[in-house]
């Protein structure tokens, strides 16, 4: 869902000085799919006309349809830097390639501090279902197979609770299981009756009538949803995950991979209006390691062994 910090890092290296004969003139900001395309290039076009000018580039969105798209991108080169990757997308570059990108920071809440968020399973507020028991013979929408609250984190609970896999649909416990596509897709699926309960993510941090602070639900109501959230209902979460990384490419030369992580990290002080935008959150660049991510990782190994066994 946050693939602006690849652009935003490419800009700030230009910024430094680079040799014009060895810095690159095109900065690829990869941005994840899964939510509407045409919002997600206007929240990044502020993101765009910071990085070129900050360092002398011409700053690419690359918006792909899906996650795969983007960690594709990561591991050939074809994307520089991503401003906010999903934590499992993170997970699959690294296990294909660990030396493929740099994790810049964690986007963190401005309001508390929180380093995380949550997958949260929705039904239509005017539906009898109260718990995820009372899905039992339903239709269910997932996400992305590469997204942590939209596939990941749901499913190592489903497995645990109903036993199966997705591919079984959890023992039969669903009469189907989707993958819609994406987040606004999950929510859209129930709104339509495509699915009784589907999928998404959210803080749960801040006001719950404007979507909370960051997440698929602000995003829509900013979009043509105004109403959502009295239109839906939470029966389910998942524990905390941690919120995604800035990641930039080993690939760019390492100096101008330096004024790339320098432009990202200013454009968070100097446009922060900006950086909200293109992260979809009130949220800002905290610390981060490798360790901050081990727990994911270690679930995606585990899946990606599963469906080779």
């Amino acid at each position: 869902m946050k693939l602006t910090s690849l652009a935003l890092v490419t800009g700030a290296l230009m910024t430094f000085g680079v040799n014009a004969a060895d810095a690159p003139k095109q900065l690829n900001l990869g941005i994840l799919g899964g939510q509407n395309a045409t919002q997600q290039i206007g929240d990044n076009q502020c993101v765009k006309s910071f990085f070129d000018k900050e360092l002398n580039v011409d700053t690419q969105m690359r918006n792909a349809s899906d996650y795969s798209g983007v960690i594709q991108g990561l591991l050939g080169g074809k994307i520089d830097m991503v401003l906010s990757m999903s934590p499992a997308s993170f997970a699959s570059v690294y296990l294909q390639d660990p030396k493929a990108v740099d994790i810049v920071g964690i986007v963190v809440d401005d309001k508390d501090q929180s380093r995380g968020y949550h997958s949260v399973v929705v039904v239509k507020a005017d539906s009898p279902y109260k718990k995820l028991e009372d899905l039992k013979g339903k239709a269910f929408g997932m996400a992305d197979p590469d997204s942590t609250s939209g596939f990941l984190m749901p499913n190592q609970a489903f497995k645990k609770e109903f036993g199966g896999s997705v591919d079984d649909k959890y023992n039969n416990f669903f009469s189907s299981v989707t993958f819609s596509g994406g987040h606004e897709q999950d929510i859209l699926g129930v709104l339509n009756d495509q699915f009784a309960g589907a999928v998404t993510w959210t803080s749960l941090v801040g006001d719950r009538s404007t979507g909370y602070t960051s997440g698929a639900f602000t995003r829509m109501m900013r979009m043509d949803q105004p109403d959502l959230m009295n239109k839906i209902r939470i029966i389910w979460q998942s524990p905390l995950i941690p919120n995604g990384p800035v990641l930039v490419s080993n690939k760019l030369p390492a100096e101008f991979k330096a004024k790339v992580v320098a432009a990202i990290k200013k454009l968070d002080k100097e446009d922060h209006a900006c950086f909200v935008k293109a992260v979809g959150g009130e949220q800002h660049i905290g610390e981060a390691t490798l360790a901050d991510y081990q727990n994911v990782i270690d679930m995606k190994r585990d899946l990606m062994k599963g469906s080779r066994g």
